[in-house]
């Protein structure tokens, strides 16, 4: 059976290292649950490029739905970052929730498209475990004028 590691080899993603707050709060909080599981809570995070850079600009003026979309995938990837930092990956029982921003002009109506991106990656990586509930809101702003911002919800294994 395949790991998450494994899956995330075979998509030629090397998971990067957790990246920290950028302001005032903390990138993960684990709060413990009865039967040996916890719930973490991730903070939204923004979608960095593999150089380091940002995606950003609003959608679809600047940036076209698919440039969106691989932002919302970047955004995957630092969740799961952020999972694995937490306690690991393979301790990922559940994709509780995903909530995502999409920074987009009035009228723009396809943030569900976009935030697929992170939805299909947390599938391809954590299986079954990584289909959850979901909110996809569109904003005339994100911080850093980033094209997308997602928190999520996981239960883990303690």
């Amino acid at each position: 059976m395949a790991t998450p590691h494994d899956r995330l080899h075979a998509l030629g993603i090397e998971l990067p290292a957790a990246p920290p707050p950028a302001a005032n709060y903390v990138p993960t909080r684990v709060v413990p649950l009865a039967g040996g599981r916890s719930l973490v809570y991730v903070a939204g995070q923004i979608p960095r490029k593999p150089d380091g850079g940002m995606y950003t600009g609003r959608v679809p003026g600047q940036v076209t739905v698919e440039q969106a979309r691989e932002a919302a995938r970047a955004c995957g990837v630092a969740i799961l970052a952020q999972l694995e930092a937490a306690g690991g990956l393979e301790k990922v029982e559940q994709i509780a929730q995903v909530i995502g921003f999409v920074n987009c002009e009035d009228g723009f109506g396809e943030q569900p498209e976009v935030i697929n991106g992170c939805s299909d990656l947390l599938v391809e990586v954590l299986g079954e475990a990584g289909r959850h509930s979901r909110a996809a809101l569109g904003t005339n702003s994100l911080p850093r004028n980033v094209t997308v911002e997602i928190a999520a919800v996981a239960v883990v294994r303690s």
